[in-house]
């Protein structure tokens, strides 16, 4: 059997490895959907009515399922960690409470409206419900990223004793909940989830133009997929820029909140100056890839590269070694899941000024390698963001809420190995299970296509109906 911390620890990052694709999805998808809407609603060409009807079966069963492993992650903070809820409950308790009671109802109140309503309500409301939907979406992400966010940048509480321990206590909201790490998570994390709804997006469309256009395969719907490409690569020129930018001013943040991270981040043990960044880097041997020190790699560094990004351009700069602290983080997954992150990151760069070039040549649906580039990509933008919590999540550790409670202190104390192993074994099943099915149902979807011809006609006799007043059924 496992130890009960062990156990508890695979069993939260397991369960939250899963349940974060179904919220990247469903954030992701909230803006596209707003704009198909509006476009629709707008009087624009009937294929805004078929992207806004396709993607809004994803984005419904992405909800759904987000909803559903969500939860049980909240129940886990009892069973598995009641120590951490104890000491922190009063502050951590708050935001997951918002959330429920103002995201969560917002989103969940609309959805019905958005997904079943088009012919039932007017142009206003049926607008209202999607921006209603997709706000929703969003400020859950506010309240769960401002929990997550204190425990990396604790702010705003003190230390009373009860009961025998120092338990935390709320004592500036504003600084707690608006914590310095919070802004950064944010902006960061939003813009993860539409850069990786726009790489999918791009890689079905890519999959059906490219089995069109160069294999001459004859497709009923590829004007749908054209557009969906197209509208893709737009969000793809703007989106991954931006998260390398602010990517980098995230890094600059963690040096000066979490110095220990960063030094795991560059695999940094002796305190040291001219630190160098190893943008590419291999291991020359299995102890370097589990215990990767830089100067053992082979990679290609820029010299001063590390101390340059910790201190915002000064390649001088000191980087404090993980020899100064106490017990280090797992070094060997948080450097290798921070390097092969970047390196998507730029992937995602080129990707999409890769697709804008070709279209502005007129090239777009004959550039076969660029479209094999983006259906292998398909997924990568959800592989970045997994990759990205790795970081964050292990890179903090031993500390549960930095500088305050360590993991081990948080699992809760009746807790047994046998009891740990069984329940992490039972969601290991439940929730690769469900990963599997939420699969196969969008696999289904995305063969499916697009509604066309009498789906279509359909609405277009309803829509006919004066604005505000209800289709014949």
């Amino acid at each position: 059997m496992l130890d009960p911390v062990l156990a508890s620890r695979f069993q939260f990052a397991l369960t939250t490895i899963v349940h974060i694709i179904f919220p990247v999805m469903s954030m992701g998808l909230a803006p596209f959907l707003v704009y198909f809407t509006w476009k629709e609603i707008r009087g624009g060409a009937p294929i805004y009515e078929q992207l806004r009807r396709f993607w809004t079966k994803i984005f419904a069963i992405s909800f759904v399922v987000g909803t559903v492993t969500g939860i049980v992650l909240e129940f886990e903070f009892g069973t598995n960690f009641a120590a951490f809820s104890t000491v922190a409950g009063e502050l951590f308790g708050g935001p997951l409470a918002v959330e429920g009671m103002m995201a969560f109802m917002l989103e969940a109140t609309f959805l019905g409206i958005f997904v079943f309503g088009r012919e039932r309500v007017g142009n206003a409301l049926y607008m209202v419900s999607a921006v209603a939907v997709g706000l929703g979406t969003w400020l859950s992400a506010v309240w769960i990223l401002i929990a997550n966010s204190w425990m990396q940048t604790p702010r705003g509480y003190e230390l009373v004793e009860k009961g025998g321990r120092q338990i935390v206590t709320l004592t500036d909201p504003m600084a707690a909940y608006f914590n310095p790490r919070f802004p950064f998570m944010f902006v960061h994390m939003q813009n993860a989830a539409v850069l990786s709804v726009a790489l999918f997006m791009a890689g079905l469309g890519a999959y059906y133009v490219f089995r069109h256009h160069v294999w001459g395969y004859p497709i009923e719907n590829v004007g749908f997929w054209e557009t969906t490409l197209k509208i893709a690569l737009v969000a793809l020129v703007v989106t991954a820029p931006l998260q390398a930018l602010h990517g980098d001013l995230y890094a600059r943040h963690v040096y000066e909140t979490q110095p220990q991270k960063f030094a795991a981040m560059e695999a940094v043990w002796e305190t040291d100056s001219y630190v160098p960044e190893y943008i590419v880097a291999f291991p020359t041997s299995l102890e370097d890839l589990t215990n990767p020190k830089a100067k053992e790699l082979f990679g290609i560094g820029i010299p001063g590269g590390a101390s340059w990004l910790a201190s915002g351009g000064d390649p001088e700069a000191t980087i404090v070694g993980l020899n100064e602290y106490g017990e280090a983080p797992p070094v060997a997954l948080v450097f290798w899941s921070f390097r092969i992150m970047v390196a998507l990151g730029f992937w995602f760069i080129l990707l999409g000024f890769w697709g804008a070039y070709r279209w502005w040549r007129g090239e777009l649906y004959e550039d076969d390698l660029l479209h094999k580039s983006l259906m292998l990509s398909t997924l990568l933008g959800i592989v970045a963001v997994e990759l990205g919590w790795i970081v964050t999540e292990v890179g903090r550790q031993p500390w549960v809420i930095q500088g305050v409670l360590e993991t081990s202190e948080g699992v809760s104390p009746g807790l047994t190995g046998a009891e740990a192993t069984l329940t992490l074994a039972g969601f290991a099943v439940v929730y690769l299970g469900l990963l599997a099915l939420y699969t196969y149902v969008i696999a289904r979807i995305v063969r499916a296509g697009p509604p066309t011809g009498d789906d279509l006609r359909v609405v277009e006799r309803e829509d006919a109906a004066p604005e505000g007043v209800a289709g014949d059924d």
